[in-house]
């Protein structure tokens, strides 16, 4: 793997892992020259931060050598996610997990220490440090120490995201959580570089880089605690960042063996991107299980890290002295003496379900919760005082949930309107046509996803041979954001073949454009998504030019019609979804319209009708006309909701003129007309308003 310095507002920033599997282009002159020519206000202040806390770090390691065990030094800590409502929204599980795993490795309380290389085991320490996620935001008001912001900034990943939110870094440790850290899996000010540019302090992690669980796996662990380890003074174990002259050191380069990390008891390396406990790269072992190099199989700090990081902690440089002082602690809530708390909240693995499945709560009020009662509408249990609760909903709808958590003193209430939607299972017969007249029938058919999203799917005033169609303001919108919007189950299990028409309209904004619209299917009530087509914004374009203002179809000629085939039996059954996700890469607004499922074996309600056989008006409220050909008269007529179920069915008369009262729901209907001999049939789309 090659690593590399961050574009322009990374500069000083010490680098860490990149992915496993990833290799990346070294910047180093071009970063070298970009600092002193762009920045040059910034060089003397970092060169003399750097020396004053070199100067103490000497003296701090001279005095306190040797020195017992004392009690841990503590880190307020604040996680900042940075998101796009997508995966790197992580949940709070996940924070805590890192959290913990820090802690376990400072504290050398991890099993893998049995693991250490013989030579290193009598130097690999306890570091005496813990992080503690705070109690109390600056403002001195409850928080569990995460905080959450909206921004596209979160796929770049650069000190950019910083000016987004901080809290003042001499009180608390802040960390980012993005989708993307600058191609890496993150990197941190050092503190003498903090120091001069206090509005850069902190951590930026990609999300997948944090703690065990949710998006990050057990192999990447420790990603984090090497970070931590730059934001108290460490450097990579073979050296690199040496101040004043900020040249980068890549990993396993030969000249290494003749730098140094600052650190007596760390042998001389080169660095190691691969787990080779036996390897000499200097001359001597190297000590690759230690947690500032690469080699991913860290285990380890060494007695001599251990007190540079104390000296940074006691040092005045970048403020890092005061983070653990008591009047410090007692601010952040993180003094151990109280848990405050806060709020009562709640979080489940799903919210959309088929009837008959399981949906997971989990209690997530924060601090010091120990008791609580949660009220379950519609599930097969409607209370619970447990922390985790599994709920089984068996009848669609949409359902509310409450929950009350107090602490022995206090309780705090929350509840969720419609907060679980469940979903027909098996679904109604296959067979549908959604031309987005009608809004009773949206709420009904369709959802919505993260539908708390500010821009995302709507009805809007403009379609295909209608007034309306589905939407996204594209435009508005912000790079990388997902929308997407699905069905609910569809009873397919009784065909062999089923097709998806819909009708869709875009431009684009520059010819660079890359959003994608993706047609998608489940077989599994939404579990999962098999694409069974993509378009890229070339084949999504119905336009002729580039539009560089917002855009809305004018005429029918902007409108393309796309043809999906499902294909596969295993998507035969009885809670077919479909699903459309459209990726945005700041083109212009798309539109969805005149969505449509046929089957040859079910009731299709595509609009197969001719133009001589006609029924109106359409839209009505209630009376509808009907001008009949010939072979129609004495015949039927038969209508179906838009789950293909028989509402209505009337005998037609002999006259080619007839009309007929409804008495229907508003909402949209299909009219199927049956000759007299029964031989040939037609069907039209009705709209009906209320």
């Amino acid at each position: 793997m090659k690593y590399f310095l961050l574009l322009a507002s990374l500069l000083i920033t010490v680098l860490s892992f990149a992915q496993e599997t990833e290799r990346f282009p070294c910047g180093t002159d071009e970063m070298h020259q970009y600092l002193f020519e762009e920045h040059p206000e910034y060089n003397q202040g970092i060169i003399r931060a750097n020396q004053k806390l070199e100067d103490f770090t000497a003296e701090f390691i001279q005095n306190h050598v040797n020195e017992k065990a004392g009690d841990p030094y503590i880190i307020p800590v604040v996680f900042h996610i940075i998101h796009d409502y997508g995966d790197g929204n992580i949940d709070d599980s996940q924070i805590y997990d890192a959290v913990e795993q820090v802690n376990i490795q400072f504290r050398k309380l991890n099993a893998d220490t049995a693991d250490i290389v013989q030579d290193f085991k009598s130097i690999a320490v306890d570091a005496e440090i813990e992080i503690r996620l705070a109690q109390l935001d600056p403002n001195g008001n409850c928080t569990n120490g995460i905080t959450r912001t909206v921004s596209d900034l979160t796929n770049v990943g650069d000190h950019q995201v910083k000016s987004l939110i901080q809290w003042p870094p001499d009180q608390y440790l802040n960390v980012y959580v993005c989708n993307q850290a600058a191609g890496l899996a993150g990197h941190a000010l050092l503190p003498s570089a903090a120091d001069t540019i206090p509005e850069w302090d902190g951590i930026v992690m990609q999300h997948t880089y944090i703690g065990t669980i949710g998006t990050s796996t057990f192999f990447r662990r420790t990603v984090l605690s090497h970070e931590i380890g730059h934001y108290l003074n460490l450097q990579h174990i073979w050296g690199g960042n040496n101040v004043p002259d900020y040249y980068y050191l890549p990993v396993a380069e030969a000249a290494n063996c003749n730098e140094d990390d600052g650190v007596a008891d760390t042998p001389e390396t080169i660095g190691w991107q691969t787990c080779n406990l036996s390897g000499t790269s200097c001359g001597t072992l190297d000590n690759v299980q230690n947690y500032m190099d690469y080699a991913y199989c860290a285990r380890m700090f060494t007695e001599g890290q251990k007190l540079r990081m104390h000296a940074a902690l006691n040092s005045s440089v970048a403020n890092r002295d005061n983070l653990w002082s008591p009047a410090n602690l007692a601010a952040t809530g993180t003094d151990g003496t109280t848990d405050y708390l806060c709020e009562a909240k709640f979080t489940s693995n799903r919210r959309v379900v088929c009837a008959g499945e399981t949906v997971t709560f989990t209690d997530i009020s924060y601090n010091g919760v120990n008791q609580r009662e949660w009220t379950f509408q519609g599930g097969d249990i409607t209370n619970s005082t447990d922390s985790i609760v599994q709920v089984v909903y068996n009848t669609p709808g949409k359902y509310n949930v409450s929950l009350s958590s107090g602490d022995g003193v206090t309780t705090l209430n929350t509840s969720e309107s419609e907060y679980i939607i469940v979903m027909e299972n098996p679904g109604s017969v296959a067979g549908f046509n959604e031309s987005f007249e009608a809004v009773s029938l949206i709420d009904t058919r369709w959802v919505i996803e993260n539908s708390e999203m500010p821009i995302n799917w709507e009805r809007i005033d403009y379609g295909y041979n209608s007034d309306h169609s589905f939407y996204v303001n594209n435009f508005d919108g912000n790079k990388g954001l997902n929308y997407a919007f699905h069905s609910t189950p569809i009873d397919a299990s009784v065909i062999s073949q089923i097709k998806i028409f819909f009708d869709y309209s875009f431009a684009r904004t520059s010819i660079g454009n890359s959003d994608l619209l993706k047609v998608q299917i489940s077989n599994d009530c939404g579990e999962t998504w098999a694409t069974r087509r993509s378009l890229a914004a070339l084949s999504l374009n119905t336009m002729s030019d580039t539009i560089t203002s917002p855009f809305f179809p004018m005429n029918d000629a902007d409108w393309e019609e796309e043809e999906v085939t499902v294909g596969t039996s295993s998507y035969m059954v009885d809670n077919l979804m479909l699903r459309f996700l459209f990726e945005s890469d700041e083109g212009n607004n798309v539109y969805i319209d005149n969505i449509r499922i046929s089957s040859s074996e079910t009731v299709g309600l595509m609009d197969q009708s001719k133009d001589e056989l006609q029924m109106y008006p359409n839209p009505t409220e209630n009376k509808l006309n009907l001008a009949l050909t010939e072979e129609y008269t004495n015949g039927k007529l038969e209508i179906y909701d838009v789950y293909g179920k028989l509402i209505k069915s009337e005998n037609l008369t002999s006259e080619l003129s007839q009309s007929l009262e409804l008495n229907l729901a508003g909402g949209q209907y299909s009219v199927r007309f049956i000759s007299s001999k029964g031989d040939i049939s037609s069907i039209k789309k009705l709209i009906v308003l209320k």
